[in-house]
């Protein structure tokens, strides 16, 4: 695993934003109801927002964004980074963080997407984090904004019992700061390609398109094409993943840091599935009160999880700086883990869409 460490910067504030549409396990009718209350324990998925036909994951970020300049008070022509942590952009091309730019009124800035899922929070913020370490804005400190989130229904097939009960839609956004006050950020990062076909859309891409080269595709290849085209994941490859590398992701960012659990007020975890979670704390002897929990009403978000869980269940809890550790795990395999002072920053807002 990598580490690193960068002092200097501050995040601001974060705002998330869902779709007004809540589903259950009923609404699917997908399980049979003899079988639902044992699954939404498992999995502990009670409810998800799903977003509408029509709704990307950019409209989502663009509302949580517009919402977070707003009560920051940030001129938009002072955000001089902007990044788009998505599996799920509006193109393949351009970057949606390009047309994002427009759309947000910002001023001329450095935009771009990173493809990312479970873990690209972690990332995400590591990057713009650096990339202000090196910017200088004339006469105020340089800013970024980092949108992260995930639209995944269009992904999934309709009869999978894997996926379907599990993902949820959201988008979030986060501003950070060049502040020399600011403590340190500690980062751990990994990655295990050998993992990266247990949770893939194979189809889309250049190794698999969508689109024939000469001749329409015959009904055979159209039909494989469309469900290569949907999210798979192998569940019981993944629980081994998470095992595997995760505890040691949690005892390696303490000791990046030189710290201990004693040491932090809150550790956020990708909000992948509650029993993960349940494990993963006791392995890390974490209270149950410093690890939010916001999966059961909101769903595994994907990227958005672990500011979605910040903003829904921590939303007051940063009025002044408070040590955090996130952790973020699961699709490439990749993992990343983040300690930092967060805030002080204002009340942490879910805005609802539609």
């Amino acid at each position: 695993m990598t580490q690193a460490t960068l002092e200097g910067v501050a995040i601001r504030g974060i705002r998330a934003c869902v779709p007004k549409q809540s589903r259950t396990l009923a609404d699917d009718d997908l399980i049979p109801e003899a079988e639902r209350e044992r699954l939404m324990k498992s999995i502990g998925v009670y409810s998800r927002r799903v977003a509408p036909a029509g709704v990307l994951t950019s409209d989502l970020c663009q509302v949580a964004a517009n919402g977070l300049l707003e009560q920051l008070d940030w001129a938009r022509d002072t955000v001089d980074v902007l990044i788009f942590v998505t599996q799920n952009p509006d193109y393949v091309a351009p970057a949606t963080a390009c047309t994002l730019q427009t759309r947000l009124e910002l001023g001329s800035c450095l935009a771009f997407d990173i493809n990312l899922g479970c873990s690209g929070y972690t990332y995400g913020l590591w990057v713009a984090a650096s990339l202000l370490k090196t910017i200088s804005a004339s006469g105020r400190p340089a800013r970024a904004l980092l949108l992260a989130g995930d639209v995944s229904g269009p992904r999934l097939l309709n009869t999978d019992r894997g996926t379907l009960p599990l993902f949820g839609d959201a988008g979030t956004a986060t501003a950070l700061e060049a502040d020399p006050a600011a403590g340190a950020m500690t980062g751990v990062f990994g990655t295990d390609g050998e993992g990266a076909a247990h949770i893939m859309i194979e189809a889309g891409g250049a190794k698999m398109p969508l689109m024939p080269d000469v001749e329409p595709w015959d009904a055979a290849t159209h039909a494989a094409l469309y469900k290569a085209s949907r999210l798979h994941l192998n569940g019981p490859e993944v629980f081994t993943f998470t095992l595997k590398n995760v505890p040691a992701l949690v005892k390696a960012i303490f000791d990046a840091s030189g710290t201990t659990v004693d040491d932090v007020d809150y550790v956020v975890f990708h909000q992948a599935n509650a029993f993960m979670l349940d494990h993963l704390r006791k392995k890390a002897g974490l209270p149950p009160e410093k690890v939010p929990v916001a999966m059961e009403t909101y769903g595994n978000t994907s990227s958005a999880s672990i500011p979605l869980t910040i903003a829904a269940r921590l939303s007051n809890a940063f009025r002044t700086p408070r040590p955090v550790v996130l952790v973020g795990f699961g699709i490439g395999w990749s993992w990343a883990a983040l300690k930092l002072d967060l805030g002080a920053m204002p009340e942490c807002v879910v805005d609802e869409y539609g």
